[in-house]
């Protein structure tokens, strides 16, 4: 060894030795946008594994890849990072990775480093900084295809020797070429048993002594390894001081360690030497001379690439936003019209695996639980499927092609006067038809606060379950006269009550999503505008395999993680309305009544008595709980509507209809539904969280119970009292 954190330069030498049999890791890093996760797709295929690190809403990717010599590797995709030093949580996961401080993740045995050509300079910084790590590194030359479209040419064996002869691979992963040939780099890289040559760039004296004194003490007092040592005190000494992100990383160093970082940096700072821009301009200066040496530039390039002549249109202030319209437009009609074709395949499929089931098993309780309980409960929730797959199919188009940015760009200024981000509007846009896949489309969020608060806001968009519950009580007690329009002959021509009141709850529900993001943005979640750096990547044909892998991806992420919640669910909730036994002879309702969900409806009709519920309404909240929609089914049950037509869904929510227009209470003879309870539960609906696929999806977005427990409480608390003031302030108005 040289000197206190370097290594000798030596030439590759691969291993004589026999294999090791334990499977070897290599990490995936590199900048966002530079097309790192189409690369993993198409080296991994189908052999992935997607979740989350624990504690943390911060998406974990693994891979198989099989390699040319039979073996296999596990191959991680970290998350996007400009630099070791993190920014945000996707980075600090990054970073902790690659260093061995996660104890759920094995430090990588090498990484191969996805490196944009069009980008080169911003790039290699973070290459500098991982090749200090003392792991064998191998370079993937990405967007070479966009780099001579601005007239860059990046010759890869210049920077393969620029680098000190570390491996260069140019790839295009959305045409598969140059892939067979990284996996050849991939396999001699994962027989490596030396580290990468000698660092190739120098510190001024003053920070390379303070640099090899850290290391040193990092050697003795915590058993570090010369390499590491050297790239850790670089890294401390990088990051800013006093910064959440430096307490955090001194916290893995003895007492003697942190005290002398404290010292030396309080001195240097009297000084006037700030060490993070000493070590930051050295490693450019070297990036620098890495991209004059292999960099060559096109003259006759021209001053406008295609990307900055389609942005003229997409991010103009007027047709920009009509563009913008007409896209969201498209995937707002396909989430309620082109899903409703397989959806109602899968609940046809759901009602035949449930009569066969019925005619195979012997009445009783046990075929009840696996029809009533187990399929109609988990069938419920498998039919927002097509809704979730279009919504990432438009989704990942638009990531890939490079229009989500643009999008996101646009809508910034509104969304951030709430608190929230420009990327949070295709989430909330969704949620009118599902709240489930809003929910998890809100992955596309770096900001973690942010992204908390639009899953937070997402449910109060009133989705597609809601809009049988509208049906019957607008159908049912709203007039279908006009309520304004122009006369024409003697007849108005215009929106009718039921219309506008069908439009008002859709505008309560936005309103007051955005009211509680502000609100939120002040109290739990308060913080600073959300910072809105956004890198404008290139326009580029999508790679199908990659969009057709994302979404089939989160389809089974939804079917096989939140359906486990949603089955057990379903079940505890069959069994409150089946038991305790009663006669078969005795009405329908009467067993209802008397069933542990009848008596919790009576128990909670002292609290709902006030919005101008009684317990029958009770029954249908709590069993709306399963899913919205289950409402007019619940009050079907309850009026006893006969079989003849709970199989039409139009049938059924006239008959219901008709049925909450007769009822009357049994002491006073006063009607139990008028237009004003019917408003006053619409509000409540609009504003509840009446949807345990939400909640589950909620669970697993955020990692714990935390943020959807105060998601059921505010929305809770909101509805109730929204309710009680439409229902009681129309009363004091004489309104019934």
């Amino acid at each position: 060894m040289n000197r206190a954190g370097t290594v000798p330069e030596t030439g590759a030498v691969h291993s004589s030795k026999p294999k090791p049999t334990t499977r070897k890791t290599i990490a995936l890093v590199g900048n966002p946008n530079c097309g790192k996760t189409t690369l993993f797709n198409a080296l991994t295929g189908m052999r992935q594994k997607v979740g989350n690190y624990p504690g943390i809403t911060v998406e974990r990717k693994e891979g198989t890849l099989r390699l040319p010599s039979g073996d296999t590797i596990t191959l991680i995709d970290l998350p996007g990072l400009y630099s070791l030093t993190p920014h945000s949580p996707d980075e600090q996961v990054a970073r902790d990775v690659l260093l061995g401080y996660r104890a759920d993740t094995p430090r990588p045995d090498a990484v191969v480093n996805v490196v944009d050509a069009s980008s080169l300079e911003r790039n290699l910084y973070l290459t500098s900084q991982v090749m200090d790590l003392g792991l064998p590194v191998l370079v993937a030359l990405t967007m070479n295809d966009t780099a001579t479209e601005i007239g860059v040419r990046v010759d890869p064996q210049i920077l393969s020797h620029s680098l000190g002869d570390v491996p260069v691979q140019a790839v295009n992963a959305t045409r598969n070429a140059g892939i067979a040939s990284l996996v050849g780099a991939i396999q001699l890289l994962s027989d490596a048993v030396t580290p990468p040559p000698a660092r190739r760039w120098s510190l001024p004296a003053l920070a390379e002594s303070e640099v090899a004194e850290m290391a040193a003490l990092m050697q003795t007092h915590d058993g570090i390894s010369p390499t590491a040592a050297f790239s850790e005190a670089t890294l401390l000494l990088s990051l800013p001081d006093g910064s959440a992100s430096q307490t955090d990383a001194l916290r893995r160093h003895s007492p003697t360690v942190r005290e002398h970082l404290v010292q030396d940096l309080a001195n240097f700072h009297a000084d006037g030497i700030d060490l993070s821009q000493a070590i930051a301009e050295a490693r450019y200066a070297d990036v620098g001379r890495l991209v004059h040496k292999s960099v060559r530039r096109d003259a006759q390039a021209p001053t406008l690439t295609l990307s900055d002549k389609i942005d003229r249109v997409v991010l103009h202030r007027v047709w920009g936003y009509v563009l913008f319209l007409a896209v969201m437009g498209l995937l707002f009609q396909s989430m309620f019209t082109w899903a409703s074709i397989p959806a109602d395949w899968i609940s046809a499929g759901v009602d035949w695996l449930g009569q066969t089931v019925a005619s195979a098993m012997p009445p009783g309780d046990l075929r009840d639980l696996v029809v009533n309980g187990a399929i109609a409960g988990v069938g419920n929730t498998v039919v927002f499927l097509p809704q979730i797959l279009l919504l990432f199919l438009f989704i990942s188009f638009l990531e890939d092609t490079g229009y989500l940015a643009r999008a996101a760009f646009l809508m910034d200024r509104l969304m951030s006067r709430v608190g929230l981000h420009g990327k949070s509007f295709i989430p909330l846009l969704s949620s009118y038809a599902c709240a489930i896949p809003g929910v998890m489309a809100a992955r596309t969020i770096e900001s973690s606060r942010a992204r908390i608060l639009t899953i937070l806001v997402a449910p109060l968009m009133s989705c597609s379950a809601r809009i049988p519950v509208y049906a019957v009580l607008i159908g049912a007690f709203i007039p279908a006269s006009p309520a304004f329009g122009l006369q024409i002959a003697g007849r108005t021509f215009g929106p009718s009550w039921q219309a506008v009141t069908l439009f008002a709850m859709y505008a309560l529900g936005t309103g007051a999503a955005f009211g509680i993001a502000a609100l939120f943005n002040r109290t739990i979640l308060r913080s600073e505008a959300p910072s809105f750096l956004l890198e404008m990547p290139p326009y580029r044909l999508p790679s199908l395999r990659s969009v057709v892998m994302r979404m089939a991806e989160n389809a089974w992420t939804f079917v096989a993680r939140a359906g486990t919640v949603i089955l057990a669910l379903s079940i505890v909730l069959w069994f409150l309305s089946s038991y305790p036994k009663r006669s078969a002879d005795i009405p329908p309702s009467e067993i209802l009544r008397h069933s542990y969900a009848g008596q919790l409806g009576r128990f909670i009709e002292p609290v709902i008595k006030p919005l101008g519920f009684d317990w029958k309404i009770g029954i249908g909240l709590v069993a709306s709980f399963t899913a919205r929609e289950v409402f007019v089914t619940a009050m079907g049950t309850v009026y006893s509507v006969g079989d003849d037509v709970a199989e039409d869904e139009t049938k059924l929510s006239v008959a219901v209809g008709e049925k909450m227009k007769a009822d009357t209470d049994e002491r006073t003879g006063r009607r139990t539904f008028t237009p004003l309870v019917a408003i006053a539960l619409m509000v409540y609906y609009v504003l509840a969280m009446q949807c345990i696929s939400t909640v589950a999806v909620v669970k697993r977005e955020t990692n714990g119970w935390k943020w959807p427990l105060i998601q059921i409480a505010y929305m809770t608390a909101l509805a109730w009292v929204a309710a009680f003031v439409v229902y009681q302030g129309g009363r004091l108005l004489g309104f019934q």
